[in-house]
């Protein structure tokens, strides 16, 4: 596990924006409406080309085999096979001018796609994760359909697990009642993400865009906000309407040696990896001056990234786990028994 060092762990990384959501929730249109704000200028959008929906063709000024220029300058490419090999053809061509200068990534997956293995792929290829670093997760649920989708779809419980942030789209084709049931269900779904609400796309760009951490120095506000702990106390635990999906966060007094913490996630991920859906938190590691960033997604895990420094005087680790058939008290158990025995190692 990497130490800190001077230089700033996200200097020069392009923030990669992963929107998803069911079949019909929005995502085509709040990215359409997102392409029009001037925050999102200069982005590079990837979209499946078989999805159900293309960019507004509004937007386009022209079109070469495989990027797309659109009005404001941003770049769109079509996914036509493995996403590594789009996004490393997309920073080539931004470093040798062949487009434009991108600032930002959005990623659309189609309606049935599982955003496991996207995330997968920007937390574990080592020359995306030099020049590109995960901002978040944004679902788009469908106000009018969520609840009967979630009954039926297991894909559509996944999404909203995964997500920073879920926009509930479609909003005012629903009675206000009918609203409040759909939020309701969405926080206790995905307790950790904030919720917004969207008509015909339309939301505050920051919602979308400012999610992960953009520098080495974070204050408290920034981390609480992406850990979810602003609106659920760390101990709680909170389990979806599909009862094997938990989603829970755990808070660690004591310093981890970077042995001891390591042999947690290896005995968890060699165990139960293909449940952990979601791993991510702030690590206090002994010896270093702030904490380090961990993110995974089932069995892979980023390399863990130092911060300059605590935001505050709290020290405690604090880990947010998002589990399928995982209790909180698994896990708990877990790291106090693996934690235990490597201290007795000489």
């Amino acid at each position: 596990m990497a130490g800190s060092t001077a230089r700033d762990p996200f200097a020069g990384k392009i923030p990669v924006t992963v929107i998803t959501g069911f079949l019909g929730s929005g995502k085509t249109t709040l990215l359409n409406y997102l392409l029009a704000q001037p925050a999102l200028a200069h982005s590079a959008v990837i979209v499946n080309e078989y999805g159900e929906q293309g960019i507004d063709h509004g937007l386009l000024r022209f079109a070469q085999e495989k990027v797309l220029l659109l009005e404001n300058g941003c770049v769109c490419c079509a996914l036509r096979g493995d996403l590594q090999q789009t996004l490393r053809d997309l920073f080539l061509a931004r470093r040798q001018g062949e487009i434009g200068d991108f600032e930002r990534v959005l990623i659309e997956t189609t309606g049935l796609a599982d955003p496991a293995p996207v995330l997968q792929t920007l937390l574990s290829d080592t020359m995306l994760i030099a020049q590109f670093r995960l901002d978040g997760v944004v679902t788009c649920v469908d106000a009018y359909h969520a609840l009967e989708q979630f009954e039926a779809h297991p894909e559509a419980h996944k999404q909203a697990a995964l997500a920073d942030r879920i926009i509930i789209a479609k909003s005012d084709l629903v009675s206000a009642d009918e609203l409040a049931a759909v939020s309701g269900a969405m926080a206790v779904l995905a307790p950790l993400a904030q919720i917004g609400h969207a008509q015909h796309g339309a939301i505050e760009a920051s919602f979308v865009t400012d999610i992960g951490f953009r520098d080495g120095r974070v204050d408290s506000t920034r981390m609480n906000r992406w850990l979810g702990s602003s609106r659920h106390a760390g101990d709680a635990e909170h389990q979806a309407h599909d009862k094997s999906i938990t989603s829970f966060t755990l808070r660690f007094e004591q310093p981890f040696s970077v042995r001891a913490f390591e042999q947690c996630i290896d005995v968890l991920t060699g165990l139960r990896g293909s449940d952990l859906l979601r791993v991510k938190g702030l690590v206090n590691i002994e010896g270093e001056p702030g904490p380090m960033v961990v993110q995974g997604v089932q069995h892979l895990f980023h390399p863990p990234v130092a911060l300059a420094g605590w935001p505050d005087a709290d020290r405690a680790s604090k880990l947010v786990f998002i589990t399928r058939g995982i209790s909180r008290e698994v896990v708990s158990s877990l790291f106090s028994a693996v934690t235990a025995i490597a201290a007795t190692k000489p």
